[in-house]
């Protein structure tokens, strides 16, 4: 695990071998956290894990468990995924009735609190709420599907976001999720993202630690432009 402060590489189970679960979790020892994307066929087109998945997910992992919800009614069902004991739990601001209300639970609970929005969402409306938040994620693909073309048009949603958190003094993370690679983690870096979630770019490397070292050494690499 990296040292505070340094870039985040979160690989995405969503591209990992479903039956072997264990085995997959044991390849990836060396990222941050492992990046859990629960869907639920309703606000994204697409169905995966549950909260009994997450639990058996959580047990046998080796890292910290980050987990992007994907779902109607995050205020009814996210506190019951930090109570499963994950480290950071991500909810979407275009689901979520009360914002602040659910972050402030999470954290109660013990979770970092983290907060995503889509490709077309503005990221203005997350400035005056900075702080009730640990992470906020901007999604780089349209949610639903692993596998993307990474979107560089969210870039400057993503700058804006750094620049407005470093004004206001903010600690929070920025991450990104969606076509992250060796080539795109640069983009994102630059524009001032510290979290990285990549999927097929780390399951698909013949040597996947190779692949998380590759990616949290070019996103280190990479200067933020002024």
């Amino acid at each position: 695990m990296t040292l505070p402060g340094a870039p985040r590489i979160n690989p995405s189970i969503l591209a990992a071998d479903f039956a072997n679960m264990q085995a997959e979790l044991a390849r990836i020892a060396t990222a941050d956290y492992a990046h859990v994307d629960v869907m639920d066929n309703h606000f994204v087109p697409n169905l995966t894990f549950g909260p009994q998945m997450v639990e058996r997910i959580q047990a046998t992992s080796p890292i910290p468990l980050d987990v992007h919800l994907m779902i109607t009614d995050p205020d009814r069902w996210a506190p019951g995924y930090a109570e499963l004991g994950a480290a950071s739990v991500t909810f979407h601001l275009e689901a979520a009735a009360d914002p602040v209300a659910l972050a402030r639970r999470l954290r109660a609970i013990g979770a970092r609190a983290g907060i995503a929005i889509k490709p077309g969402t503005a990221g203005e409306p997350l400035y005056d709420i900075l702080d009730e938040f640990d992470q906020i994620l901007v999604m780089t693909v349209e949610p639903g599907f692993g596998g993307q073309g990474f979107m560089p048009e969210t870039m400057p949603k993503l700058r804006a976001l750094h620049d407005e958190a470093r004004r206001r003094g903010s600690d929070v993370w920025l991450q990104v999720d969606g076509g992250i690679t060796d080539s795109t983690i640069a983009q994102a870096a630059a524009a001032g993202a510290d979290t990285f979630v990549a999927g097929s770019a780390v399951y698909s490397a013949d040597d996947v630690e190779a692949a998380v070292t590759g990616l949290r050494e070019r996103a280190r690499a990479t200067t933020l432009e002024s």
